[in-house]
């Protein structure tokens, strides 16, 4: 299949000579951007380590459910539970002690046990007599014990760790450890456990994700948008907004650190890609600078929607999608501003996906994005969209 690019060329979807190029030295590989959070896109992400080690990842530190609730109310921090996710789908395996770690990270404490025991549990790893620790080889255990010691000689004295992330508790030891910084922590793990690729957060404040329903409701907290946790929504999602309130929630829009404009300005193609659409994607658009610093970047920039369910869409289609991502786009810019510039291609895959009000989305786009139909789902990823053909199509963009 061949489209016409912004760049007036025609190129063929997926590119075998440009993945052929890239596989021989993915160290060299391009840099694609991703904003996201969760773990939709890690098999994306750890399919395109094959062809480069370049990517760079903006995930959301607003989680608000399960054992991030607790630390973010022990400690008034951001949620690290996306940073280790992506962390360890980016590490490399093959690199002795890596699989072990990732065990580790991936482990939660049993919630069917009492505290006490639990806090023994944590003093072996401390101790680095348990097994999980024990098979970690130095200096990355020696750094994995220091950090979960010092997570837990700051631990509250009713701290409750049933069903505590052993990867997140190792992160808040860090965070804390650093001055409240996780940017430091992130990049010491990422050198150890190789991580073939840049994972940072958009944002390192303590602040929560509100959503304005149709009906004029407000609630706060992400876990309260997912449907995950509690019963999915039955009232379309209206607006969505950053809040450092959760019993009264202020809009607030914080500015993006510098390091982050120059991480966005570094993309060779931005990709708004698959996942929760309103707390993984345009949650990370919604600080000031974001929008401003994709639209300085003059690469190609693709949105790759969801196919099937997404429980926080419910009322939405994929026109009022597409609407909706240019309006967080514009934030910085002014609201009649084109899509142009900020939002190039649009890549689905009509024949096998389901996307509802596709029909009505070429008249919406309004001489901004492009469609780009291409196989995406295959018989082994039905009715999910398949990462290998995913990833090799992004390739051939850059």
């Amino acid at each position: 299949m061949a489209i016409k690019l912004k760049i007036a060329k025609t190129m063929t979807l997926p590119d075998g000579l440009r993945l052929a190029r890239y596989a021989r030295a993915p160290e060299l590989g391009p840099k694609i951007l991703f904003f996201s959070g969760g773990s939709a896109l890690n098999p994306v992400s750890r399919f395109l380590t094959r062809f480069t080690h370049n990517t760079i990842h903006l995930v959301t530190p607003f989680d608000s459910g399960g054992s991030s609730a607790k630390l973010r109310q022990s400690f008034n921090m951001p949620a690290v539970g996306d940073l280790r996710n992506r962390l360890m789908a980016l590490a490399d395996q093959s690199v002795i002690g890596n699989p072990e770690v990732i065990r580790l990270f991936s482990y939660r404490l049993p919630a069917g046990l009492e505290n006490r025991d639990l806090v023994a549990i944590l003093g072996r790893m401390i101790d680095g007599v348990d097994d999980m620790v024990a098979e970690i080889p130095d200096p990355l255990r020696k750094i994995i014990r220091t950090h979960l010691k010092f997570f837990h000689d700051r631990m509250p004295p009713d701290f409750d760790l049933k069903g505590a992330s052993i990867g997140n508790l190792v992160l808040t030891g860090g965070y804390l450890n650093n001055g409240r910084q996780l940017d430091p922590v992130a990049y010491i793990f990422a050198k150890l456990a190789e991580v073939r690729g840049t994972v940072r957060t958009i944002l390192n404040k303590d602040l929560h994700l509100a959503a304005e329903l149709a009906d004029g409701r407000v609630i706060v907290g992400q876990h309260r948008i997912t449907g995950r946790e509690v019963p999915p929504l039955a009232t379309p999602i209206r607006h969505v907004y950053l809040t450092d309130r959760v019993d009264r929630p202020v809009p607030v829009r914080p500015v993006i650190r510098e390091k982050t404009i120059d991480l966005i300005a570094q993309a060779e193609l931005i990709c708004f890609p698959m996942g929760s659409f309103f707390s993984s994607l345009i949650a990370n658009l919604l600080p000031k600078g974001v929008s401003r610093a994709v639209m300085d970047n003059d690469c190609p920039k693709i949105f790759i929607p969801n196919t099937g369910l997404d429980k926080e869409l419910f009322g939405h289609d994929l026109a009022s999608q597409v609407e909706l991502l240019g309006f967080y786009l514009k934030q910085d810019i002014g609201e009649q501003a084109p899509l142009k510039g900020l939002l190039d291609f649009v890549l689905l895959d009509s024949r096998h996906g389901d996307y509802p009000g596709l029909n009505y989305l070429p008249g919406r786009l309004n001489g901004g994005a492009k469609i780009v139909d291409a196989e995406l789902i295959t018989p082994r990823s039905h009715p999910y969209l398949d990462p290998e053909k995913v990833s090799e199509i992004l390739l051939s963009f850059v």
